[in-house]
């Protein structure tokens, strides 16, 4: 104990007494956190220094980074351990030489090794546990890759969008989404009431879905236990994908930075493409904050936001991880509450946090966005987590347990919509999803290019998912069963064919207006039945955006809510883009370009309130 004292009072630096010491150490060993990275993230310095200390008190070479002249070692093999790695040898001027970045009790184990074997320190080098990993990151990423890329398809070739998504397939599926279309359009025209049953399956059914989730009670407020143990707490991973996102990584890091979680207890990574040099430079600029780390993606194809994540997922240590993206605010105590929430379920393997539009204010395309969010993440998901169906996730602020993750392949790296394909993944292997109220606040595209971009890849995305999980329609139905998965197709073709059918329907009566051609048929159940369907569906999704908006607090977004056919018809326009990008380039990923945000006034007085109400629980 005397060694681990001396130890102690080494990395807290000169002046500290044996008591401040043995404290320390204390505080440490009861948050179950290795002493090193306690007194990196406490003292406010980074993994460099602190091992610099130890290995001057354990008189053990050091170097602060890894030796470029050195190389000889072969790639590991067990890349889902990689993370855990202390030790590596390598070769540098002919001889071996052990480059190990141990924990606190692994340097008392070398210090006596020292102490009998003096040559230790001609064969043995002490590097901080960030410059090792970066080395075994660069030596390992040829594995890594071919990891992200290829891993769904070994663990569930069945669910894999590079395997499934043939060209044959991709053509004929949309050509067949356009058929259908037309075929619901012309339906009415034809005045075939055996057509029935099929019609209202795929329109009437999308309208009654959003109507009933209308009368799922609101959730009741998640909140942090407040008899929460800190020092029991577990590990938490964050990871946050970027891509030419230099712009953002100050805002970023600072809301992440305000996440109260024990700053011992987080593991913040920032997984950068090497095409965004930019981006790479801004991060190193935050790393002398311990709780930050940086993996930077080699350049491979697919280009795409969950390949990145997947590359990264090995590095996960935390028994939970969540994805942040470069624009969110995420609640303070966010993450509090998803462990009280794990704890409390633990039949719940992810918990999709609410996402909120912080400047809808700023013209009507944002207002509209953040309508349509706020009836999605606040009204119909969770009204589908109720009922235990399939749930579309959200592109962020979705919140897993690392081993379940891990289990289903990750992120389908070639799925342009990876959150709403994990959905389907974790409903197919009855893994329980929940949504929660703690928010975070994102930024909706103000101007119509951007919108367009992004509105496209998640359309594609979604006719990825339908498709690539309808190819073996028998497997589909064993695991979500006759009831999932009919709302299944419900879901996903109304999302797909809601918009076509908008903008068909109102092509058709302008058409038949200006021709002054009564093609329609005059009386009959028909027209009556388009004209209650059209309404119902209209009033259903505003209804579901103004309930949502007032759960969400954004009563002042409502009018514009008025305009939502109008948004339909743009949302018609991202489809038939999606359609075409569907059948010659499936794989493209439009990067939404980001700024820096200013939230709305009422979300930023509510969320005031909310930080005023922790800094009384803190205090």
């Amino acid at each position: 104990m005397s060694a681990a004292i001396s130890l102690m009072r080494a990395l807290l630096g000169a002046g500290a007494t044996r008591s401040e010491a043995a404290i320390a150490l204390e505080g440490a060993l009861l948050s179950e956190v290795d002493p090193l990275h306690w007194c990196a993230v406490n003292l406010g310095q980074t993994d460099a220094e602190m091992m610099r200390r130890a290995s001057d008190w354990a008189d053990l070479a050091y170097f602060d980074v890894v030796p470029r002249q050195a190389g000889g070692a072969d790639p590991p093999q067990r890349v889902d351990m990689l993370a855990e790695v202390r030790m590596f040898r390598l070769s540098l001027f002919g001889r071996d030489v052990l480059f190990a970045a141990p924990d606190f009790f692994g340097v008392l184990r070398l210090a006596a090794a020292r102490r009998h074997d003096p040559a230790l320190r001609q064969r043995l080098c002490l590097v901080p546990a960030s410059a090792l990993l970066d080395r075994l990151v660069e030596s390992a990423g040829p594995v890594l890759i071919d990891g992200a890329r290829q891993n769904l398809a070994r663990v569930w070739p069945k669910a894999a969008a590079q395997l499934e998504l043939t060209r044959p397939a991709r053509w004929i599926s949309s050509l067949a989404i356009l058929a259908l279309a037309a075929l619901l359009l012309a339906m009415p025209l034809w005045g075939q009431l055996w057509l029935a049953p099929a019609w209202a399956g795929l329109v009437v059914l999308p309208a009654l879905l959003r109507l009933l989730a209308l009368t799922v009670p609101p959730e009741p407020e998640d909140l942090a236990d407040p008899h929460l143990d800190r020092a029991d707490l577990p590990l938490y991973s964050v990871l946050v994908p970027l891509r030419d996102e230099a712009n953002m990584v100050d805002q970023i890091c600072g809301n992440l930075g305000r996440l109260d979680y024990p700053r011992e207890k987080l593991q913040i990574v920032f997984v950068v493409e090497s095409r965004s040099p930019g981006t790479i430079a801004a991060i190193r600029r935050h790393l002398w904050d311990r709780r930050f780390s940086l993996v930077v993606v080699p350049d491979a194809l697919p280009r795409t936001k969950p390949k990145a994540l997947d590359f990264a997922l090995p590095l996960c240590r935390g028994e939970f991880v969540v994805v942040y993206d470069a624009e969110d605010r995420p609640d303070p105590d966010q993450l509090l509450r998803m462990v009280t929430r794990f704890r409390r379920q633990p039949e719940l393997e992810c918990i999709q946090a609410r996402l909120v539009i912080g400047n809808g204010g700023e013209g009507p395309l944002a207002a509209l966005f953040a309508g349509e969010y706020a009836g999605l993440f606040a009204v119909l998901l969770p009204a589908l987590a109720h009922w235990n169906l399939v749930v579309p996730l959200g592109g962020t602020s979705n919140h897993f347990r690392l081993a379940s993750l891990r289990r289903l392949g990750g992120w389908d790296a070639y799925n342009v919509t990876e959150d709403a394909d994990l959905g389907v993944r974790l409903a197919r292997r009855r893994l329980r999803i929940a949504t929660s109220t703690s928010r975070t606040l994102e930024d909706a595209p103000a101007s119509p290019g951007p919108w367009l971009g992004q509105r496209t890849r998640w359309m594609k995305g979604w006719m990825q998912t339908f498709v690539v999980h309808n190819r073996r329609p028998r497997l589909l139905l064993a695991d979500l069963g006759w009831r999932g998965t009919l709302l299944f197709q419900v879901i996903v073709l109304g999302m797909l064919l809601a918009p076509l059918l908008h903008a068909g329907l109102l092509g058709t009566l302008i058409a038949l207006h200006v021709a002054q051609v009564p093609v329609w048929p005059i009386g009959g159940i028909w027209p009556l039945a388009c004209l209650l369907v059209l309404l119902a569906g209209h009033a259903g999704a505003i209804l579901t955006n103004l309930v949502g908006l007032r759960r969400t607090g954004q009563t002042h977004l409502r009018p514009w809510q008025a305009l939502l056919p109008f948004y339909w018809l743009l949302i018609a326009v991202a489809t038939l883009r999606a359609l075409h990008e569907f059948a010659v380039r499936p794989f493209h990923w439009f990067k939404t370009p980001h700024r820096v945000s200013a939230a709305s006034p009422a979300l930023a007085r509510r969320g005031r309130v909310q930080l005023r109400r922790w800094v009384l629980r803190r205090g």
